[in-house]
């Protein structure tokens, strides 16, 4: 793989998954991952078992999960599955949490469980004894059935096998996250935006936690989130980009206070997106927390504008010391023609540019 990955985004929407596979791989992107939000779309293992069976080079990932919808134990024993069937190309992409749990009425989940989460996910991974779960929400220990012999731990008993590891990708946007991530994760993958100085900001934050923690900074595989539309006219950009904007920048406002370096101006933006913002239309464009974007926001937050434009704001972002960017390209509901323009500008020359 080169040293500067490039992923895509791809709807897990059953019928559509192969055909989203077969045409990343074709545009030449170096992974492809699947969000996990049940209520918008549909299961992302089934999508990767999908996307490994009609791809032959490209990494496959969930972009993301979370802690609180899969057991530690099934998600290891699907996203292992998923290693093993591709030939080892597989990657668990895990955050605490934003959609699939607002469409249960849950906010993302306490730091607390989080770590843990990530200690127990990686165990079942390396296929280690893991501890066994602890009873809650009116469950008994099976301790309490007599069984005559019991297993003391738990783990996956199928693992290891001959594929490496699967990595574990923790998506981060906080310190508090991005320490976490940096400690107990394989790779983190920042949801900052798309701005230098931020980038810089995370990639300190995280080599920082490493060194504390007594491991290597150089050891640990850092990516972003980027939006992105490549599109000659930078006002078409700005408004085929605007619906997912709001959902990767939310991220640096959602409990309330904003999260790194910001200008003052990009600070009451994001809080009125947090303010207005209607999860019932996540991602779409022309929502309410789409119509408090401006333009200066969006400029700075995504990457917008000619393709030689965008190529020049993505190398900034390498040079900042990640290896690896996912590009989230435009928003659900824009207009289907200046997207699909965009999209080619977007692989026909972004980036063909950046290899």
């Amino acid at each position: 793989m080169p040293t500067k990955e490039l992923w895509t985004l791809a709807s897990s929407h059953p019928t559509q998954i192969a055909g989203a596979a077969e045409q990343a791989e074709a545009e030449g992107f170096d992974g492809i991952v699947f969000p996990d939000s049940q209520g918008i779309g549909g299961d992302p293992y089934v999508a990767m078992a999908v996307a490994a069976q009609v791809t032959d080079r490209i990494q496959l990932g969930t972009g993301v999960t979370n802690p609180y919808t899969r057991h530690p134990a099934v998600a290891a024993g699907a996203i292992a599955s998923i290693q093993a069937e591709s030939g080892g190309r597989a990657v668990l992409g895990i955050g605490r949490g934003n959609s699939a749990l607002a469409f249960l009425g849950l906010a993302p989940v306490p730091l607390g469980m989080f770590e843990r989460y990530l200690a127990r996910v990686q165990g079942y991974l390396r296929g280690d004894d893991v501890e066994m779960d602890r009873p809650v929400e009116g469950m008994r220990s099976s301790k309490s059935l007599a069984l005559g012999t019991a297993p003391p731990t738990s783990r996956l008993q199928w693992l290891p096998r001959p594929e490496p590891k699967v990595p574990v990708d923790v998506a981060a946007t906080g310190p508090k996250v991005i320490d976490l991530a940096a400690r107990l994760g394989d790779r983190i993958t920042f949801t900052v935006g798309g701005e230098e100085e931020r980038i810089r900001w995370a990639v300190d934050t995280a080599r920082a936690a490493r060194r504390q923690a007594g491991l290597d900074p150089d050891e640990m595989s850092l990516g972003c989130f980027v939006n992105i539309v490549a599109h000659p006219d930078i006002h078409t950009a700005r408004d085929l980009v605007s619906g997912f904007v709001t959902v990767m920048s939310r991220y640096a406002v959602l409990h309330g206070e904003t999260i790194g370096p910001l200008s003052d101006t990009n600070k009451k933006v994001l809080h009125d997106i947090r303010n207005s913002y209607d999860m019932t239309k996540h991602t779409q464009a022309g929502t309410a927390q789409a119509s408090v974007l401006t333009d200066s926001f969006i400029d700075s937050y995504a990457v917008v504008g000619p393709p030689k434009d965008c190529v020049a704001r993505l190398e900034a972002l390498f040079a900042c010391g990640l290896d690896r960017i996912i590009l989230i390209h435009g928003s659900p509901g824009a207009d289907e023609a200046e997207m699909a323009k965009a999209r080619r500008h977007l692989v026909e020359e972004v980036v063909p540019a950046l290899r």
